[in-house]
């Protein structure tokens, strides 16, 4: 057990380190991170022949805090790490020269350490404090170039949606504790019932804030204004994996039911927000879109009633998406700006980026033999076994179709245009990871099998859907090369720029009214009680001041205040006595 807890405190030592010497920062983030995968890659071949570990610390009373390391866990805890090391390796690069780096590194371990946290969890309580500081971390970074006007406003946006919808997994946690008497994860999972269902639904709508699923998805795309390791991080195995993997992770209680509603809001998600991506004008905030569509198919598959066709999803997209995300970094340096309009030819000034990048983009729109190839094949698949496959696989090819045509068009923008001659700073630690994570995107499809013994669950696989799910990818691909946004989309467009928020969407339902609220709350502050307790010190040096002029230490002037006061306390005195006459 005392490895598997250096997982966790790994980055939490380098994060005391970093705040303690203020020296070296990505060396001591570097070595955390080392430390993380290291402990998590012994702790699963250890689960893997046959070991389980647990372990109950002091929490509340009659509420201990449990931290349980099985298969589903010891993977994901290894996916999060390597991950983890992989960004930091491209961080270094990335913040070379820039200001904050012991700020950056800092925030950057602490987020590795909740979400380690976060996947070990083995009691509601423990969980929800990582939950809660997962979600403080993400703040922290978006918003970590708070110096730029957007910053601020795209940070508190994500910390309203996604605490917004937190409310569910709070009441979600006090129904499950309730019902069963214990705060175990796995002992909730005998509640039945109407209070299994409302449980359900509640986790489905926190999974939803965290993990950018309509209608809250808007928060996302805003996000991109973090630094680039950051948005890798935050889109591949922390934030946005959190909601996917508390699904996961609590997929047994799940009832039929809500299963259907995970899965028809994933595919809505997977197709409205692929839609989303088509349209986008910005690299980043196309990937950010393509984010919320890949983990719409995960929670698609959930709802078929495969968990391992969305875990190895989730594998196959960090390694995918992060790759994705370290390549923008790179021409967005190069080029000064993630939109289109002033990246065209940036791909064939760095044809090595452009390779990594296309071969992470290839792999996401699930061109065989890559990872996405097999994990996208295998939510098809899922969607085909189903009972509710009429409904669902079609969700899941359209997804597929989009995913194929974004991705062409963004390999097709980046190629096209004038070279430009732009050095880049830190590209040799950039060009590691970014290398690395490429790799993973190539490699993690062929663990399927391994995955899928290690759990002990099936990931599906059908030879109909494999082929027409593969057609749909290629003719994604074909559609977005050979055609433009405009003709793609038509009229639709501009909603789908808009990220189909109807009536100003959650924005308008939630965060204008908060922030509305909170500046009511401020100008009443200030011009209220502040008023008037500046007020009342105003009174009370002014009446200061008026006391000191009388005490000017002129002996005459004394006297005669003296005598004054004297000839008025006769006076009283005098008054009083006529009264008793």
């Amino acid at each position: 057990m005392t490895v598997a807890a250096l997982t966790i405190l790994g980055p939490l030592a380098a994060l005391v380190a970093i705040l303690l010497f203020r020296r070296a920062p990505a060396a001591l983030a570097l070595l955390g991170a080392g430390v993380e995968v290291v402990s998590a890659a012994v702790t699963l071949v250890r689960v893997a022949g046959g070991a389980n570990f647990s372990a109950a610390l002091p929490g509340l009373p009659g509420f201990p805090l449990r931290i349980v390391v099985e298969p589903l866990t010891a993977v994901l805890a290894v996916l999060v790490a390597v991950v983890s090391v992989l960004v930091m390796v491209y961080a270094v690069g990335y913040m070379e020269g820039a200001r904050g780096r012991v700020r950056f590194f800092a925030k950057m371990s602490f987020f590795a350490a909740m979400m380690q946290t976060l996947v070990v969890a083995g009691d509601w309580v423990l969980l929800l404090a990582a939950w809660e500081l997962i979600g403080l971390a993400s703040y922290l970074l978006i918003g970590f170039s708070h110096e730029k006007g957007r910053t601020g406003s795209a940070a508190t946006r994500a910390f309203l949606y996604t605490r917004t919808a937190d409310l569910g997994l709070y009441v979600a946690v006090f129904v499950l504790i309730s019902r069963s008497g214990t705060s175990e994860i796995s002992g909730t999972f005998g509640v039945g019932g109407p209070a299994a269902f409302a449980a359900g639904i509640l986790l489905l709508l926190a999974a939803a804030g965290k993990s950018a699923q309509v209608p809250l998805q808007g928060w996302l795309q805003d996000a991109m204004v973090a630094p680039t390791p950051v948005t890798a991080f935050l889109h591949s195995a922390t934030l946005v994996a959190a909601g996917a993997i508390l699904l996961i992770r609590t997929f047994p209680l799940l009832s039929p039911g809500v299963l259907l509603v995970v899965g028809l809001l994933g595919g809505v998600t997977a197709v409205a927000t692929g839609v989303t991506a088509v349209a986008e004008r910005d690299l980043k905030r196309l990937l950010a879109a393509s984010t919320s569509s890949q983990y719409g198919f995960m929670l698609l598959a959930l709802g078929a009633g495969f968990p391992a066709a969305a875990l190895f999803h989730l594998a196959a997209h960090a390694a995918m998406k992060s790759a994705l995300f370290a390549g923008s970094g790179i021409f967005q340096r190069a080029r000064g700006s993630t939109s289109f309009s002033d990246l065209g030819g940036s791909g064939r000034e760095r044809p090595l980026v452009f390779t990594a990048f296309t071969v992470a983009g290839l792999a996401l729109a699930a061109v065989p033999p890559l990872a996405g190839y097999f994990s996208k094949d295998a939510i098809v698949a899922a969607a085909y076994e189903s009972g509710y496959g009429f409904v669902l696989l079609p969700l899941a090819l359209a997804g597929a179709l989009l995913t194929g045509a974004y991705v062409a068009r963004a390999l097709r923008l980046l190629w096209r245009g004038e070279k430009r001659a732009e050095p880049v700073a830190g590209m040799r630690w950039m060009w590691a990871g970014l290398a690395s994570l490429t790799v993973l995107a190539v490699f993690v499809g062929f663990l399927k099998g391994a995955l899928s013994g290690l759990i002990g669950e099936e990931i599906p696989d059908e030879l109909v859907t494999t082929v027409v799910g593969t057609a749909a990818a290629f003719l994604g691909l074909f559609l977005g090369w050979t055609f433009t946004a405009d003709r793609l989309l038509g009229p639709l467009r501009a909603a789908a720029e808009n990220g189909f928020r109807l009536a100003g969407g959650v924005d308008a339902l939630v965060a204008k009214p908060a922030l509305a609220l909170a500046e009511a709350v401020r100008v009443a502050d200030e011009r209220g009680i502040d008023g008037v307790i500046f007020a009342l010190v105003r009174g009370a040096r002014d009446l200061g001041e008026r006391v000191r002029a009388l005490q000017s230490g002129l002996v005459h002037r004394e006297l005669a205040l003296a005598a004054g006061g004297m000839a008025l306390l006769l006076v009283f005195l005098a008054v009083e006595a006529m009264r008793g006459l």
